[in-house]
């Protein structure tokens, strides 16, 4: 596995950018997945109270303690300030999900020092994988895109 990928998978903790109302939007599967999944994860979105029973927090700097990793799952024109913010609270990891292009906010990130994961769903890499996550890793294994 690529050693950045196993970095943001062991941080301490993860917030997740885009955590939403519904139950269908990946940032608030992800956040669901990794809490059932044992990850001390926290959701992070201005407008929403609360995500899977849980506070909600408008911003990093809201967040209840400090975050190595961060999953952005909102679109790139959503990012707003987070790099800058992200640096400032001492995150050390973005992780931009996969499906829209975050070449533009990758290259700052990583130009702020952040180590970036881009083009990859974290779901196939975040332990242990299951459903249908586990299916598509399969078939990455089986290509070599893993």
């Amino acid at each position: 596995m690529d050693p950045k990928i196993n970095r943001f998978v062991n941080s301490g903790a993860i917030a997740v950018v885009g955590v939403s109302s519904s139950k269908m939007k990946f940032g608030t599967w992800a956040y669901r997945s990794l809490k059932k999944n044992g990850y001390r994860v926290f959701g992070v979105n201005p407008s929403l109270g609360s995500c899977e029973g849980d506070t909600c927090y408008a911003s990093l700097s809201e967040l209840p303690e400090p975050v190595e990793a961060v999953l952005v799952s909102v679109k790139p024109e959503k990012v707003g300030n987070l790099i800058s913010e992200a640096t400032r609270h001492g995150v050390k990891r973005l992780w931009f999900q996969e499906g829209a292009d975050y070449s533009k906010l990758a290259d700052q990130a990583s130009e702020a020092g952040l180590e970036v994961v881009t083009d990859r769903c974290l779901l196939l890499y975040a332990e242990p994988v299951t459903g249908i996550h586990r299916v598509h890793r399969f078939f990455a294994k089986l290509f070599g895109k893993l």
